[in-house]
């Protein structure tokens, strides 16, 4: 019955994310807010029907440390989940990612649309440098920048390594950091075809000031309590 209705989620998810993947191609001459709220009414049907299909949904805490913006938000990065809830979280944001991802059809050509910092990650100085030339400028249009510090999905229980950009450019650029733990990964697990039933949980934490703070400093702030957090939402044998 679980494949049935992880199958069922795909097919409608799928067929959606064509829809509004060509509503945002036939947008790319309009203002980037009227993009994102069009492109983006993709995210809100695949969690509805998310829920609908798979009985998985969400709960947020923690909503009254987000900030006025624009900020960076370094987010726990567990499966494909939270790449949509945070879309439904915060005010209007760009995504980090490497540029093999726009290739995918339809997905790939959304995000596209919606004016995503896209890094090699080949030409690590050179992505570095892209990532905070682009971000302030993104940030300076008053749009919120999305991170995965650990740069890939790791499993719940497990601790990546905290790459150091989000701080760089948090530093740079004068804004505060916004850090997000969650237990996506319990219920949809890397590459898991099947979606457990429940209540995916998520924290956002109080906001990390980075004024005469390093970008070491911002990073240890952010990756203490993020990691903190997501041990403390584990099942308790698993904690």
């Amino acid at each position: 019955m679980g494949h049935l209705r992880a199958f069922l989620f795909y097919v409608g998810a799928g067929a959606a994310a064509a829809l509004f993947a060509s509503l945002g191609i036939l947008l790319l001459p309009a203002p980037f807010v009227l993009r994102y709220r069009v492109v983006t009414g993709w995210t809100r049907f695949a969690l509805w029907w998310l829920r609908l299909t798979c009985g998985l949904s969400h709960r947020v805490s923690g909503r009254e440390h987000i900030p006025e913006g624009p900020a960076i938000i370094l987010c726990k990065h567990q499966s494909a989940w939270e790449t949509m809830a945070l879309q439904l979280v915060f005010p209007e944001q760009v995504w980090v990612f490497k540029r093999e991802l726009l290739w995918v059809p339809f997905f790939g050509w959304g995000l596209a649309c919606l004016d995503p910092i896209v890094i090699n990650r080949a030409a690590r100085h050179n992505a570095l440098r892209q990532l905070i030339d682009q971000g302030k400028e993104r940030l300076g249009r008053g749009i919120w920048i999305t991170l995965f510090p650990e740069g890939t999905r790791v499993a719940p229980g497990r601790q990546g390594r905290y790459y150091a950009g989000g701080g760089l450019l948090a530093v740079e650029a004068r804004v505060p950091v916004v850090p997000v733990a969650h237990n996506a990964g319990l219920f949809w697990p890397r590459n898991g075809f099947v979606k457990k039933p429940g209540v995916i949980d998520m924290v956002i934490g109080p906001v990390i000031d980075t004024k005469d703070k390093s970008a070491r400093e911002v990073m240890q702030t952010a990756e203490t309590w993020i990691e903190g957090q997501a041990r403390r939402l584990l099942p308790i044998a698993d904690a």
